[in-house]
């Protein structure tokens, strides 16, 4: 309850404290007179990817962490405070993923809308794992069902400054959700696909919890949900072991995490007798390159479920959901 209570304060600290900056007032109704596109700032590119599919021609959106940048790390500089300050409106995913930036949304909060986009989900959906301070895990976006709930609380944001255009906001988001809902059916069928012993996820840090409960895979990592957690020769040892024991053929790093960590498995399986390969790249904390289709969420989730499954033996097509994979 006391956690729940922190951070519902959070929100009302963070959404509550809304201004009037760059919307001048229109005179004749006594209404706020937007400029369009709407100015928004996100902090990772799985929100801005949201802002973007529900505001389309209505916001412009500026992402101020990019591609191979680690959320959990990230301090603001002065061109993300300048970034911040030039918008309208900003989102962010909240549940700790940007705390070293906490400071600075809470101050922004004090002159302008400031959203977490997590606020909607139940927290009874939410992972609270042992070795995470009595926080809960971040990484929502691993599941698409859950994070689909996201894309309402960003239409409610838009459409609460934005009420001229609710409806459109309204149509975006359902046009959207109803994507989400065929990319988790794609990851739902492509994983079962997989032998039963061999849907045993290995990466570099704990960023796949969510992502093992929605598609039925065993996920370990050898960090722990942040990044700045440090793995001990113990885990690795004993993650070594597990690989040997399960006969696991593949291991996974991440586009945003050193890959060190399961370089280490990987020489300490051998010494055992044991090949194991690196499966691919997954998208952890920031999705592929800016303009690529791996740039977007809807792509990042299709690399990840498609990378998975066909590394771990289970079927799933060369180039994804949709065909536009990179090779």
């Amino acid at each position: 309850m006391r956690r729940l209570l922190a951070f519902s304060l959070m929100w009302v600290i963070l959404a509550g404290c809304q201004s009037e900056q760059n919307a001048a007032p229109d005179k004749s109704s006594g209404q706020k007179q937007l400029n369009y596109p709407i100015p928004v700032a996100a902090t990772v590119g799985m929100v801005a990817d949201l802002v973007k599919n529900v505001g389309r021609e209505y916001v412009t959106v500026t992402q101020i962490m990019g591609s191979g940048v680690d959320p959990h790390m990230h301090k603001a500089s002065r061109d993300d405070v300048q970034t911040i300050m030039n918008s309208d409106m900003v989102f962010y995913s909240g549940l700790m993923l940007e705390g070293k930036m906490a400071d600075t949304l809470i101050k922004v909060s004090r002159s302008k809308p400031v959203f977490a986009v997590t606020e909607l989900i139940d927290p009874k959906s939410l992972l609270e794992p042992d070795d995470f301070n009595g926080h809960y895990d971040p990484h929502v976006w691993m599941d698409v069902a859950t994070w689909s709930l996201c894309v309402d609380a960003v239409k409610d944001a838009l459409s609460q400054y934005d009420p001229k255009h609710a409806d459109a906001y309204q149509k975006n988001a359902d046009e959207y959700k109803q994507q989400l809902a065929t990319l988790h059916e794609y990851g739902l069928k492509t994983i079962k696909s997989i032998p039963e012993n061999s849907r045993i996820l290995i990466t570099s840090h704990d960023a796949f919890n969510y992502f093992g409960r929605a598609y039925g895979l065993e996920v370990l990592g050898v960090q722990g949900i942040s990044t700045e957690s440090e793995a001990g020769l113990k885990r690795i040892n004993e993650l070594v072991d597990l690989l040997v024991s399960k006969n696991v053929k593949a291991v996974f790093v991440e586009s945003s995490v050193s890959k060190k960590n399961i370089t280490a498995l990987i020489d300490g399986a051998k010494a055992q007798g044991h090949e194991i390969i690196i499966g691919g790249e997954l998208f952890s904390d920031a999705m592929g390159e800016a303009g690529s289709y791996e740039g977007s969420y809807m792509g990042m989730l299709d690399h990840n479920f498609t990378t998975v499954t066909r590394a771990l033996g289970g079927m799933a097509p060369e180039k994804g959901l949709q065909g536009k994979l990179a090779p």
